[in-house]
């Protein structure tokens, strides 16, 4: 069952898929004219090698209702293997209110495991199962009908391959004692805040080159008006403002239409109708904004000491990521380290649960100068 249009086939196909112990689940989708992703297509597949054993659900049928795929989402029996799952989650929650459950993510798995940083799936492809994917459908326009051949076998690898992926992955996490370890990162995906954009934080993924409270405030009054309207007219972001306009406006800070309409560093579609009148609004609505204080350590530039002390633990953390064979991201980010260079007492994960045993506890030896790290004929060392 290579594709399913009706209810009554999808029914079928997850009734029988929910008598194992596990499916492999990938989406297809386009966001490239909306805010919310469009759901093109529903990869499914359950253990076996046969033709039935797999299919596409296709959610452009007018026959297809799609209650008995996101009911298997949430039977409990059946885990839910992905990779990368965080775009995929977050379809299925904007579009029917459901986060699968049980979840597995073979990326942070593999993480886990040490195949590196958010490894691809045609990677863990080539080294677990020794096979190579055919690539040439990955760029297509997925809300195209009819779907051709190259397109369905394309889609369907993704959750084929990923049966024997997962068991595999499953097998050494449990060998290596590492269960917990993943748990901790599937807990965060499976958490719908992780998926919810807040609008008044939506400017701290703007780079600022200016960090005077008037900016930054300008700064996010924008983005706050920005993120409303992209979220209730379904539209990207970069269709209303530009990153580099919103800088821009909050350094010239116009007064009224006729100087915004002056600028030559605007699209045309900033400086008419309500774009511009949004734009105008949430200029004037600057000084109600409420600003965190700027002399928060983050904000405050590092010292040389903390500045080497960084450099010092990168290297630490990637010495612990070798013994370990563990990816570097997952133990600690590039914050984690700034964190541990500032405080006393650093609230990081990298300083917790089984991060500590593999990094912190030896990062923070390392800070207090209990230890120290050196070169021998073996290379990077700890004494």
């Amino acid at each position: 069952m290579s594709l399913i249009k009706t209810t009554e086939e999808l029914k079928s196909f997850c009734l029988e898929a929910e008598k194992y112990s596990y499916v492999t689940i990938d989406t297809e989708f386009i966001r490239d004219k909306s805010y919310y992703a469009k759901l093109c297509l529903i990869q499914v597949a359950f253990p076996g090698n046969g033709k039935t054993d797999s299919t596409i659900i296709d959610p452009f049928e007018s026959n297809l209702i799609l209650d008995p795929f996101y009911d298997l989402l949430q039977k409990k029996s059946v885990i839910k293997v992905f990779h990368a799952a965080r775009q995929d989650l977050e379809i299925f929650l904007t579009t029917a209110g459901v986060l699968p459950d049980p979840l597995f993510d073979t990326q942070i798995a593999a993480m886990v495991c040490g195949f590196g940083d958010q490894v691809a799936y045609e990677t863990l492809v080539n080294k677990i199962l020794n096979k190579h994917l055919d690539k040439s459908s990955r760029f297509t326009d997925w809300a195209v009908r009819p779907l051709s051949p190259s397109q369905i076998n394309y889609a369907l690898s993704d959750v084929t391959h990923l049966r024997k992926i997962y068991e595999f992955l499953n097998y050494q996490i449990i060998e290596g004692n590492r269960v917990s370890w993943l748990k901790e990162e599937l807990d965060i995906l499976k958490d719908p805040k992780t998926y919810l954009v807040e609008p008044d934080q939506a400017w701290k993924k703007i780079r600022l080159k200016r960090k005077d409270p008037d900016f930054v405030k300008t700064v996010k009054a924008l983005a706050i008006f920005r993120e409303k309207e992209a979220q209730n007219r379904d539209i990207p972001r970069g269709h209303i403002i530009k990153d580099d306009e919103i800088l821009r406006l909050a350094s010239s800070k116009p007064k009224k239409i006729q100087d915004l309409n002056n600028s030559r560093l605007l699209s045309k579609s900033t400086k008419t109708g309500w774009i511009a009148n949004g734009i105008m609004e949430a200029l004037k609505n600057t000084e109600n904004i409420f600003l965190e204080p700027l002399n928060e350590p983050h904000n405050i530039p590092l010292s040389a000491e903390q500045e080497a002390l960084i450099d010092l633990l990168r290297l630490l953390l990637k010495l612990k990521s070798s013994a370990h064979n563990v990816a570097v991201k997952l133990i600690a980010s590039a914050k984690d380290l700034e964190m541990i260079a500032r405080h006393k007492e650093p609230k990081v994960r990298a300083v917790e649960g089984w991060r500590f045993e593999v990094f912190g506890k030896d990062a923070l030896r390392l800070k207090n100068g209990e230890i120290s790290l050196s070169f021998d004929k073996n290379g990077l060392c700890i004494k």
